[in-house]
């Protein structure tokens, strides 16, 4: 047998009805405004913090380009103030020392305590000091302090890059190409870069060989099935030999897979290229010491775009541009919680 309506409950309901959607539209309201209101990031170093999860080194994320290596550089001191000390703190490997300093810069608790590590690993020659693992802090890590180098010194060290640190810019007329570099990866290398920061000029640098992705690969770099592997082989290559600046000769360093975006030397340098495709066939010929800011991908493919001529080098058929584009390094920094560009 069936209930007797109340005459109470079609009001109860009114009132509910109008309770969901009066919060239903509030909530509609702050998604608005919080989509309007969110900050754009529009700096590169901004951008570069957030797409470290993607295609970070330090604490890696994706296992892209930097990933878990640890590398340093052997017979060399690098100064700086002690955040942990050797004497109370000893490890196996140097690995094992990078890896310290890079857990006290994951960029999940503030900027980095820790971008130095320093290890005595020679048992003969450190003595009672084996094992020692220095954690320190540097006043510029674009501009480490170096204490001693050579086969006199017993210790190795290296330096780690966090999120928004270690960018370098590769201005041209087109505009800035922000690169991140990979000191844990190929740390020679980045002090080779390092060093041309010091300077005022890189007369002479230039990109002069430009190959565009073509019919072989796709708009995210991916190999096109069946395709050739080239030519063209989407590169953008150029040199950082500036005039009256000697680099050191790079040894062949820690070298993670090419993809879009990684930039390498090629052979030990100066001559370099940034990659426009994934080339997994090439597997660990080159050097890689850092990537490019994704978005900034827009510039280098513009100048790969740019009039080219044919040219053979050593039996390889390659494109060269018309106009070589000349381009300068200069460094991002942070000043007082604002981050420029540094003349």
């Amino acid at each position: 047998m069936g209930r007797k309506p109340n005459d109470s409950e079609p009001t109860r309901c009114a009132t509910m009805i109008l309770l969901l959607m009066g919060l239903f539209s509030c909530t509609v309201v702050y998604i608005f405004m919080s989509a309007v209101m969110r900050p754009t990031g529009n700096s590169a170093v901004e951008r570069l913090a957030a797409d470290d999860g993607e295609f970070g080194s330090g604490g890696g994320g994706g296992g892209v380009e930097g990933g878990g290596c640890c590398n340093g550089i052997e017979s060399f001191e690098l100064w700086g103030a002690a955040v942990k000390w050797g004497s109370d703190f000893k490890v196996k490997s140097s690995k094992e020392c990078c890896e310290a300093c890079k857990d006290m810069c994951t960029g999940n608790h503030g900027p980095c305590l820790c971008d130095t590590w320093v290890f005595c690993g020679d048992e003969k020659a450190c003595g009672d000091k084996f094992g020692e693992c220095w954690l320190k802090k540097q006043k510029d890590t674009l501009s480490p302090d170096k204490m001693d180098e050579g086969d006199k010194s017993m210790w190795t060290s290296g330096i780690v890059f966090g999120k928004g640190e270690g960018i370098v810019a590769l201005e041209t007329e087109f505009g800035a190409i922000h690169v991140k570099l990979l000191p844990e990866c190929s740390p020679h290398s980045v002090f080779n870069i390092l060093e041309l920061l010091r300077f005022r000029h890189c007369a002479g640098c230039q990109f002069f060989r430009a190959e565009t992705r073509g019919q072989v690969w796709d708009a995210r770099g991916d190999h096109i099935k069946d395709a050739s592997f080239g030519p063209p082989y989407g590169l953008l290559q150029g040199t950082l030999g500036a005039e009256g600046i000697p680099l050191e000769t790079v040894p062949s360093e820690f070298c993670p897979e090419i993809r879009r975006g990684s930039v390498a030397w090629v052979g030990s340098g100066p001559e370099f290229f940034i990659s426009l495709a994934n080339h997994q066939e090439w597997k660990n010929a080159y050097t890689v010491f850092g990537y490019v800011l994704p978005e900034d991908m827009e510039i280098v493919e513009k100048i790969a775009q740019l009039p080219t001529k044919s040219d053979i080098w050593t039996g390889v058929n390659v494109t060269i541009l018309e106009n070589p584009v000349p381009l300068n390094v200069r460094r991002i920094k942070s000043s007082n919680d604002d981050l420029n560009l540094s003349s």
